[in-house]
């Protein structure tokens, strides 16, 4: 992710989050550590036309990682990209050092729940009134990097893909690259 893709990811993150929608600021502070040697690592998944569909944000800091968001849209829900953007972060969690991947989760999205569960992720504990301002609670759940299998296989042709900066705007694939210095 880049700072051109913050308004169309704002658009998404209002039309699916909007009682606690991130705003502009946060997420041009998560960019801000999103370089090579920060903090924070994020991608954004892209039609051919280059419409943005997803994008994911991963912590990492001292050997823990947190899944910050991730979102796809609801025209592209069930096509696999979703399991494509949680590879990409928990296989950047594992490079990264990683040990443990947490996140936390509406205890009301049951779909993103079997997602999570499918990556290994398990319950840890519950936060009371996580999401505001409805007061929703998230269930945290965390994966064991050192137990778990990283090379999680994305659907072999999904509607849109993690954009990679080394390839032509809007090139969709399947995966980022490990060696490309982006958040």
């Amino acid at each position: 992710m880049r700072w051109w893709h913050i308004a169309p990811v704002l658009a998404l993150e209002l039309e699916l989050f909007p009682e606690d929608a991130w705003s502009a600021g946060m997420f041009w502070s998560e960019l801000a550590e999103a370089h090579p040697g920060g903090t924070r690592h994020y991608t954004v998944a892209v039609t051919p036309d280059g419409a943005v569909v997803g994008y994911a944000g991963l912590m990492a800091v001292g050997g823990d990682g947190d899944v910050q968001t991730i979102a796809v849209d609801g025209r592209h829900q069930g096509t696999g990209l979703g399991a494509a953007l949680l590879t990409d972060l928990v296989r950047e969690a594992a490079r990264r050092g990683c040990a443990d991947l947490l996140l936390e989760v509406r205890v009301d999205n049951t779909r993103a729940q079997r997602l999570y569960e499918r990556f290994g992720f398990e319950p840890v504990g519950i936060r009371r009134g996580y999401y505001q301002p409805a007061g929703i609670d998230a269930l945290v759940m965390r994966l064991d990097l050192a137990a778990a299998p990283v090379d999680h296989t994305a659907p072999a042709a999904p509607a849109a893909a993690p954009e990679d900066l080394d390839e032509p705007a809007g090139h969709p694939r399947p995966d980022v690259k490990k060696d490309t210095p982006h958040g």
